[in-house]
């Protein structure tokens, strides 16, 4: 799979932004670079050996071709030698949670699945394809991924919304024997635990010392709050629409009961607003806006991660007046939580030692790694680095390989 921009129209047509094709007019009334790159989509499939002759023509394929699929029928294992499959991942999704822009369908979808796919060949080495399924039923979703699973080496799942998304993956981990992973839950907790573990060292202060509230109970908050707890952290209180998750409410669905079994430990009750009263930590991933008067309430030291894209919850003008580290969900501001620095590598590791599922050690060791990356560097605006830093993908894939062996899933 090659992770490049193929355009199939010539350099001049691509810029005039207003031109025809097919018959149709161009959706654009003045040039616009995301048009301009996109023509054609962003991804082209690659031979990996040459045809320049009947000779490589046997080979490759017939007569050739069919004494490899004869070994794997006799020796199944043989496909992760002999085929791409364990180099190779699913970016599956039914495109009803895209990228901030919600419920928008398959079809719309595909820009930000191929996105995803060039992601993880640039940062990761691993090819992937994407796949946009014109289905919501849960059933549904986990039939066709089984059906399609003997091609890959593993699964992620993407922009699917909350909660058919944590059923989803649940099923299609017991069902199959490669790494299942939705990216939205657990990517975006990783790289939260690494800013957090740097913001906690820069403080002098343990993960164990902080209250954390964090702002969203769907997909991304509840594995947050799962990672946090899971690293030790002193407790941590998640917030929906209707105020604090607590055991107390009658209102909950089966995930947010079960996210209050082992979260708030302090028993808070109220709103958002009031937890983060006297908080260490906030970590938004839900949108909406955080008033000023309840960020100036918080711990003096606080941490402010708000990622809400486009617009954080609590600017980062705003949050630097009472913040000791801001960091948000934007390229353009410092301390960006992005999940480009934790899936691509995440997968290459499991993939390396053909790993059967994803667990919460090898999550939690990414995590470690990434964090370990920014070193004698930290400082309040370099807590996490950037997806360009060469040093991530090859820390988090040893960190991840290194985990799979010791918690027994490593098959090589």
């Amino acid at each position: 799979m090659a992770a490049e921009i193929v355009n199939p129209r010539s350099d001049s047509e691509s810029r005039t932004g207003h031109e025809e094709q097919d018959g149709r007019a161009e959706p654009l009334e003045s040039f616009d670079p995301a048009f301009a790159l996109h023509r054609g989509g962003k991804m082209a499939v690659q031979a990996t050996v040459p045809l320049r002759d009947k000779d490589d023509l046997s080979l490759a394929y017939t007569p050739g071709v069919a004494k490899v699929c004869s070994a794997i029928a006799e020796q199944p294992d043989l496909v992760h030698d002999y085929t791409w499959k364990s180099s190779v991942v699913a970016v599956v999704t039914d495109g009803t949670a895209v990228l901030g822009l919600g419920d928008i369908g398959p079809g719309a979808s595909l820009p930000v699945m191929e996105g995803k796919a060039i992601l993880f060949k640039q940062f990761g080495g691993v090819d992937a394809v994407p796949l946009a399924l014109d289905c919501t039923d849960v059933d549904e979703i986990v039939e066709t991924v089984v059906r399609l699973a003997p091609s890959f080496g593993g699964v992620n799942l993407e922009d699917i919304s909350a909660p058919r998304c944590f059923e989803i993956e649940q099923r299609l981990q017991e069902l199959l024997d490669i790494p299942v992973f939705h990216d939205d839950q657990h990517g975006t907790a990783v790289v939260s635990l690494a800013a957090l573990r740097n913001a906690a060292r820069l403080s002098g202060r343990s993960l164990g010392e902080l209250r954390v509230v964090i702002s969203g109970a769907g997909a991304a908050g509840v594995a947050i709050a799962k990672m946090l707890v899971e690293a030790g952290i002193g407790d941590v209180a998640v917030a929906d629409r209707k105020g604090v998750v607590s055991r107390d409410r009658e209102d909950l669905t089966p995930i947010k009961r079960e996210v209050a079994q082992f979260t708030n430990k302090a028993g808070l009750a109220g709103s958002l607003e009031d937890a983060l009263a006297g908080a260490d930590v906030f970590i938004g991933v839900s949108g909406g806006t955080v008033a000023e008067p309840a960020v100036a309430s918080m711990a003096e030291g606080a941490f402010v991660f708000a990622m809400a894209n486009p617009e954080p919850e609590v600017r980062p003008e705003i949050a630097h007046k009472y913040a000791a580290v801001v960091a948000t969900g934007r390229s353009d501001f410092p301390n960006q939580i992005n999940n480009v620095l934790a899936f691509p590598g995440i997968f290459a590791g499991a993939l390396q030692v053909r790993a059967s599922r994803i667990t919460e050690g090898m999550k939690l060791a990414a995590a470690e790694a990434l964090a370990a990356v920014v070193g004698d560097d930290l400082a309040p605006d370099y807590v996490i680095p950037s997806p360009f830093d060469e040093r991530v993908a090859p820390a988090v894939t040893a960190a991840v390989a290194a985990a799979a062996r010791a918690e027994g899933v490593a098959r090589r």
